[in-house]
């Protein structure tokens, strides 16, 4: 993970935390033609957790985390992650896996990142 990359997963932690309330507690990105993909662990809340215990709980995680961040990320453009990258957010693409507590984002911006940032 170069320098920029590494600033970018702060970012992210920091959008996550002031919006969710709670950001990953790790997150490792990778920049990847107009891609910034973020492999993230320690997503789920406490509350998160009890909730993911029941079957149909682990359903309204799993929804207000992909669908309900997408939502956010609509709302609240990520200005600080443009800032960053001299490049625009265009979508948000991601997932996660409740029961390991892992998940996936894919920033898609309008400039090559990896051509921009990453050493061949």
């Amino acid at each position: 993970m170069n320098r920029y990359e590494a600033e970018f997963s702060n970012l992210v932690k920091a959008y996550r935390k002031q919006h969710m309330g709670k950001g990953p507690s790790r997150i490792i990105t990778t920049f990847c033609k107009n891609w910034a993909i973020c492999e993230m662990e320690g997503n789920l809340s406490p509350v998160e957790k009890f909730m993911a215990s029941a079957s149909e709980g682990k359903n309204m995680v799993r929804d207000a985390r992909t669908l309900w961040v997408k939502d956010i990320y609509r709302k609240y453009p990520p200005v600080d992650m443009e800032r960053l990258l001299g490049a625009k957010f265009l979508d948000l693409y991601l997932d996660i896996d409740v029961d390991k507590d892992f998940g996936m984002s894919i920033f898609v911006f309008d400039t090559d990142l990896q051509l921009k940032f990453c050493s061949s």
